[in-house]
């Protein structure tokens, strides 16, 4: 038996979250499916996220558990310097997702965790592990980088980083992400960013580089014990990829069916920093309101969707897509360093794509 919805999500984080719940609220039949036992978890970023976003999105108010006044960025073993004011906000991610996931069923919306994607067919029919056979009218992709629905459309995320983050105590207050930049951290760079009694510490590497990652945040999780601003202890270990190759064309169609790519596995994160939760969120909620307007027959809907996107990334993702690679080519020293990273002018400067 083949079940039959007008919209189906694939993953629940904040991109499929907000997309079920767009759709949704626009009286959408909505079917979203995560292969996590639970919303957020485990958790597998930084969790930080613009200030502005807290105005787009309520549940960032109660998911914020420290706020963030600046951002200190260290070159090799130079000082700190500081970028004030850089306005953020440490949030709990597990009961970010967790609270987006409940608007959603709240909405209307079908939500279920532990089920993924065994294959996706020519025509748009996906077939689940728990061998439930879908046919949507509608097929959001929010499974991240590796997205079985990309894949299925041709748009695959081709350029990753790969990451490894502890969570350590937290032994003094600190009111500002700390971002380590260095010769010895291939492609990327390392963090601690602090989350009121605790801190995130972590990098985030070319893979070819991914055999040195764990051995790269020992070491920085030892320079800052020693420096006593962090305990030795380990409270909780995570990793995983962060799509590092800019966006990809975020639609396409299987048969009858109209296929949108929303966050992660859109290619929406920045290929310098990493960030991509904001990205994901204004993504997702997009994806909703043009399912919708696909449905509703609106002529050129999915071309729109792809022209909102590029209204909202698209110069942004280019400069840090440039930046990034002049990084890779170059000789990793100092001024090559502060070239490519946001709190220097040199980031900035001309050279860059508009």
């Amino acid at each position: 038996m083949t079940v039959r919805v007008d919209v189906l999500c694939v993953g629940l984080g904040p991109a499929g979250a907000r997309a079920a719940w767009g759709a949704a609220t626009r009286g959408l039949d909505v079917l979203a499916i995560d292969r996590k036992p639970a919303a957020g978890v485990p958790v597998q970023c930084a969790e930080f996220v613009p200030s502005l976003l807290g105005a787009e999105v309520a549940q960032v108010a109660r998911s914020t558990r420290q706020r963030i006044d600046a951002m200190d960025s260290y070159v090799e073993r130079a000082p700190a310097d500081r970028t004030k004011p850089f306005p953020g906000r440490m949030i709990d991610r597990a009961a970010f997702d967790a609270a987006l996931v409940d608007d959603a069923i709240e909405a209307g919306a079908q939500c279920r965790f532990g089920v993924s994607v065994r294959a996706i067919a020519v025509d748009g029919v996906v077939t689940l592990s728990d061998g439930v056979r879908v046919a949507p009218r509608v097929l959001v992709g929010a499974d991240g980088p590796r997205s079985a629905v990309g894949r299925a459309i041709g748009q695959v995320n081709r350029s990753l980083v790969e990451t490894r983050q502890v969570t350590v105590p937290l032994l003094a207050p600190h009111d500002a992400t700390d971002i380590f930049l260095s010769a010895s951290i291939p492609g990327g760079y390392a963090w601690l960013f602090p989350k009121a009694e605790v801190a995130n510490v972590g990098a985030g590497v070319e893979p070819t580089s991914m055999h040195a990652l764990k051995d790269i945040v020992a070491r920085l999780h030892a320079r800052l014990v020693a420096e006593r601003r962090v305990g030795r202890e380990i409270l909780a270990i995570t990793g995983g990829a962060i799509p590092a190759g800019g966006a990809l064309v975020p639609r396409g169609r299987l048969g009858q069916a109209a296929v949108m790519l929303a966050g992660d596995a859109a290619g929406l994160a920045n290929p310098v920093t990493g960030a991509g939760i904001a990205a994901a969120v204004q993504s997702g909620t997009l994806a909703g309101e043009y399912a919708a307007a696909e449905l509703e027959g609106r002529r050129d809907a999915l071309a729109d969707y792809e022209s909102e996107l590029e209204a909202l990334f698209g110069a942004s993702l280019r400069r840090a897509l440039q930046r990034r690679e002049e990084r890779l080519r170059a000789d990793p020293c100092p001024a090559s360093l502060r070239r490519a990273w946001i709190a220097y002018a040199e980031y900035w400067m001309e050279g860059a794509q508009a």
